[in-house]
């Protein structure tokens, strides 16, 4: 892990660490699973960020303003979050077009969470599939 990240992650409060290192965990499991080849980590906004060459860059954060939150961000000009909204609208929440919003104190629909990211690490080849492949 780079010390840019490391630090980034050190940061988090102590409640919200794993939840971030699982979210991480996750992203590099489906991008292995996917074959989507090398993941490109990085900060971006502040935020941690992740990018696969076969999709669209997603971020994972967790702000002060909102404690109880965690938020998994994605580009805002994709079709990405309508149809994480078509499939999974009774299981996730969102914030505008741009990310799902996590509640720190809930459990995370992992399987749910997993097929968004998957989706996301192949939005170039399923861009102009209905409901994204899905």
């Amino acid at each position: 892990m780079k010390a840019d990240i490391q630090e980034k992650i050190d940061r988090y409060p102590e409640h919200i660490k794993p939840l971030i290192l699982e979210l991480r965990d996750l992203i590099y499991e489906v991008a292995k699973a996917t074959d989507a080849g090398e993941v490109e980590e990085s900060i971006k906004w502040g935020e941690l960020s992740y990018k696969v060459k076969s999709g669209s860059p997603l971020r994972i954060d967790w702000k002060e303003k909102y404690p109880a939150q965690c938020f998994i961000f994605f580009h805002c000009r994709t079709k990405l979050i309508d149809a994480f909204r078509e499939l999974y609208d009774d299981r996730l929440s969102f914030e505008g077009s741009r990310a799902i919003v996590l509640q720190t104190n809930e459990p995370v629909p992992l399987n749910v969470i997993q097929h968004c990211i998957e989706i996301a690490m192949t939005y170039k080849r399923c861009k102009h599939l209905p409901l994204l492949g899905a």
